[in-house]
């Protein structure tokens, strides 16, 4: 039998623990698809196939291996082989469970998070209307309901079955789901569960969070209060209602918006925006579903069940899926819809371009930031909101442009609440926070929803409450989700710092094609192998900060349409680069309806975007 050498020990390491994984990896994510998406769901099949998975990166003796390959890699090994297995002792350092006893406990936490996640799949939620009937909807609807439905019975009883919602978690396994997490969390030596989420996303410590978040909330918090002091000066306390207050500031001109964003459109839009940005997926395999529907996850997201990587240098593209919950029909979905493309998108270029010789740098759990992840899809879907991207791209059904008047009301109504909207991801990380502090006698239903409404009025002085009650967001139940939404805020910071560094070097973002080809050399080339601060300095130069969030936040409606108008007046006179028919953006699309196949580029991108407007326009 031939013998290993010293030579070939450490790359035979690496090839098998790239084999192993992906075994584990694929079949875990493919089964997540399906189940997510209600599409067939094999409950057990997908929690035995996430407990191989869990069990495999958190095994010691994987740590063990890879660390003793690395230490005996031979002077002759290429700079990508000693790279590979470095990534894997990162890899596992961030994920092996060397307590046995929380080894077990983490299979418990997953059984516990599965019958919880099974009973909320079968929740049904209802809202009545002004004449007194009684609608079904997913969370996503009774959301957009509360932010855009001009009927007030609407607005007020979608919102109750939100508070409801909180009340059922509750009752049905979340606070005994808080009570494990910590137990497990003090096994492995920290305090509580969201100092252990912090420190294996993030890699801080509260404090250092603290040293961030706190300097920007303190910036945000006199721009937040008086802006709703405004309001009630304006509209009378009933308009700070937490059904009433997004409606009574946007529920008009989100109406207004709403021909200029077709949802039948967006995935041309998508393509066209992105194309001209310079984004590509090398190649990648995109599986795209994009419609709410009963079952299916309440949350867009992407996924990607076969990572990008070199094998021994030869390219495996990326295999992604990502999804949103648009309902064509409904006021405002449209825009949201798109958001969330341009959102999970955004994620998929990323870990579409991630060039690295191992599949543990591009998969987007740890020891891939959170941020870091969340940096780069937020960017994307920021462009959105740019009153020269609207310009170029937000027209109706007719190709009508949208009027500079429709903006300019748009930045005086939605800009005084950008503070609020910032805020309302830093209310959740301070409920987490607060929340995983709780002694176990402390986690009764009563005193967390006191904790939950005295988190909200602390960060926002309001006294009845937000829009969205925080235990009506998805991400606090998973263990993935759990503890990790100030990832949110540490990516818009980053987010920010990006816009400023691109701005001052180019003076301008949309349909900028150098904006792709340093994203991908920067930000998403190295994968997981830098950590998001090293990421932000490397493209910017500068160390992870709010200075720019904040001042986007505080700048007043009528600084922001003065910008505004100077971008419009630039970009109009920038001749536009290519057209739907010229749009390749180096992948292979799928976009589905559950098991419904509605349209893919096999012909064309241009042609695919044409089938799915024909799709929609004849369902909705």
């Amino acid at each position: 039998m031939a013998q290993s050498t010293p030579t070939s020990t450490h790359r035979n390491t690496a090839r098998k623990l790239n084999q192993d994984y992906l075994a584990l990896h694929v079949a875990k994510e493919d089964l997540f698809w399906t189940t997510y998406m209600g599409i067939e769901k094999k409950p057990e099949a997908f929690d035995q196939a996430e407990s191989a998975l869990k069990e495999f990166i958190s095994a010691p003796e994987r740590l063990k291996g890879a660390r003793a390959a690395l230490a005996s890699c031979p002077e002759s090994a290429t700079p990508a082989e000693r790279e590979a297995l470095e990534g894997w002792v990162s890899f596992f350092e961030a994920n092996a469970i060397e307590n046995e006893e929380a080894r077990v406990m983490q299979q418990t936490l997953i059984e516990m998070e599965s019958a919880l996640f099974r009973k909320r799949a079968q929740l049904k939620f209802q809202f009545k209307d002004q004449a007194g009937k009684t609608h079904e909807g997913s969370t996503n609807v009774l959301s957009v309901n509360v932010s855009t439905s001009p009927d007030e019975v609407i607005r007020k009883t979608s919102h109750d079955a939100l508070l409801q919602l909180e009340q059922w978690v509750m009752a049905n396994g979340f606070l005994d789901l808080v009570r494990e997490r910590n137990r497990f969390a003090r096994m492995l030596g920290f305090p509580n569960f969201f100092a252990y989420k912090l420190m294996k996303n993030e890699k801080l410590n509260e404090s250092q969070l603290d040293a961030i978040f706190l300097p920007f909330e303190k910036s945000t918090r006199e721009k937040c209060f008086s802006e709703f002091e405004r309001i009630v000066r304006e509209k009378g306390s009933e308009a700070l209602k937490p059904h009433q207050m997004l409606y009574s500031v946007m529920g008009d001109v989100q109406a207004e918006l709403n021909p200029h964003f077709p949802f039948s459109q967006s995935i041309a839009r998508w393509g066209l925006s992105f194309s001209r940005l310079g984004i590509r997926y090398r190649q990648a395999s995109l599986t795209l579903d994009l419609l709410d529907r009963a079952g299916k996850y309440e949350n867009g997201f992407m996924h990607g069940p076969q990572p990008c990587y070199f094998d021994e240098g030869k390219w495996v593209p990326a295999r992604i899926n990502f999804t949103s919950n648009a309902t064509p029909s409904q006021v405002g979905s449209g825009l949201t819809g798109l958001l969330t493309l341009f959102h999970e998108g955004g994620h998929a270029a990323h870990f579409s371009n991630i060039l690295q010789s191992a599949p543990c740098f591009s998969q987007e759990f740890p020891p891939t930031s959170m941020a870091f992840a969340e940096t780069q899809s937020m960017f994307c879907d920021s462009l959105i909101s740019d009153a020269d991207w609207r310009k170029l791209y937000a027209k109706d059904r007719d190709g009508a442009v949208i009027p500079d008047e429709l903006l300019r009301k748009g930045i005086t109504q939605g800009q005084p609440l950008r503070a609020y909207r910032e805020r309302s991801i830093l209310v959740v990380a301070n409920f987490e926070q607060r929340l995983y502090r709780c002694s176990d006698s402390e986690l009764t239903l009563e005193q967390v929803t006191r904790l939950a409404r005295d988190c909200e009025r602390e960060v926002f002085n309001l006294p009845e409450g937000i829009a969205r009650p925080l235990m009506a967001i998805p991400h606090l139940l998973s263990n993935d989700g759990a503890c990790s939404y100030q990832g949110y805020l540490l990516a818009n910071m980053a987010v920010y710092q990006t816009r400023s560094h691109f701005l001052k070097k180019y003076g301008y973002l949309t349909n900028n094609e150098k904006i792709g080809e340093e994203l991908a050399e920067s930000y998403w080339s190295p994968g997981n192998r830098i950590s998001h601060g090293e990421s932000v300095q490397r493209l910017t130069g500068q160390f992870l900060n709010g200075d720019a969030l904040a001042v986007s936040c505080n700048a007043s409606p009528g600084e922001v349409w003065e910008n505004a108008q100077r971008s419009i007046h630039e970009a109009l006179k920038r001749p536009l680069v290519g057209t739907l028919d010229t749009v390749d953006l180096d992948a292979h699309i799928r976009v589905v309806h559950g098991s419904e196949l509605i349209c893919e580029n096999t012909q064309s991108f241009a042609q695919m975007s044409r089938d799915f407007e024909k799709w929609i326009e004849a369902r909705y």
